[in-house]
């Protein structure tokens, strides 16, 4: 794994062509087309009901859309079978906006679930395990369950599960909802963490605005270990490079922006600025 802040690749690790998707009561997303590059986070913006989580699903392989393709790591995984889908979602780690832990199980357990469903040998899960939990700063909590830990802890958990295979991409379902300013802050740090140390593609839906500024805004730097704020121009450091996040904000089952945090930021466009506020 890489040690210092990788920059965005030239390769779509996502792409949506012209996707569309809806249910009884009408469809969500007309038509939507977008790409994310390799170690790129996209945060998705949008009301409630906009198709943010859907978006993420489609992603994951967990639903096909209607009409038009998803294409993932190379793949079209929208007319994908099930059984290769399986193989593919090995590739991709979901942090859902619940946590979506089994109350039953262990820390541990919960953690490893992927890996015995894998039939992973016994002797390689428990360090596995332990460094994930290592990463989120929770690896003493192996033999605690769901209930006994804080809702920051359970989404830490959650985000550890999800790396359990060093996955490529994580897809971020409102990471940070529901819980506090000091906390929402540690998992945007563990964010930054994977995107700047390890070159993690993510596309993150959150109606957090602040949370999609942290990530344009400030990077993990790996030798000194914190969080540190980019330069003026935007880089983090030395000289320019190509943002490394980007904002697409959905509205009325379309794309109603798609931009760089400094044209975000700068819009004096009504429906824009809500989000601002």
């Amino acid at each position: 794994m890489a040690a210092s802040m990788p920059t965005p690749g030239s390769t779509a690790a996502i792409t949506f062509e012209d996707v569309h998707i809806g249910f009884e009561e009408g469809e969500i997303l007309r038509g939507v087309s977008f790409s994310v590059r390799e170690r790129e986070t996209l945060v998705l913006l949008g009301e409630t009901g906009t198709g943010k989580t859907l978006t993420l699903k489609m992603a994951a392989g967990l639903l096909r859309p209607a009409r038009g393709n998803v294409r993932v790591l190379g793949q079209d995984i929208s007319r994908m079978p099930e059984k290769d889908l399986l193989d593919f979602r090995r590739k991709v780690g979901f942090v859902f906006q619940e946590g979506a832990l089994f109350d039953s199980m262990t820390v541990a357990d919960n953690v490893a679930y992927r890996l015995h469903e894998d039939h992973v040998p016994a002797e390689e899960i428990e360090p596995r395990v332990l460094e994930v939990l290592r990463f989120v700063e929770l690896e003493d909590t192996l033999d605690l369950v769901p209930s006994e830990l804080s809702g920051g802890m359970r989404r830490r958990v959650s985000i550890a599960r999800a790396l359990i295979n060093h996955p490529p991409i994580v897809l971020y379902d409102s990471p940070t909802a529901g819980l506090d300013p000091v906390t929402s802050q540690t998992i945007i740090t563990l964010i930054l963490r994977l995107r700047d140390v390890y070159g993690v593609t993510a596309l993150m839906a959150t109606p957090r605005l602040q949370d999609g500024f942290g990530l344009a805004n400030f990077h993990f730097d790996a030798e000194s270990k914190r969080v540190v704020q980019n330069n003026q121009n935007g880089s983090a450091g030395g000289p320019a490079k190509a943002p490394i996040t980007r904002f697409l904000v959905y509205r009325d089952g379309g794309i109603y922006f798609e931009g760089e945090p400094a044209e975000l930021a700068g819009s004096a466009d009504p429906y824009l600025k809500r989000f601002l506020e």
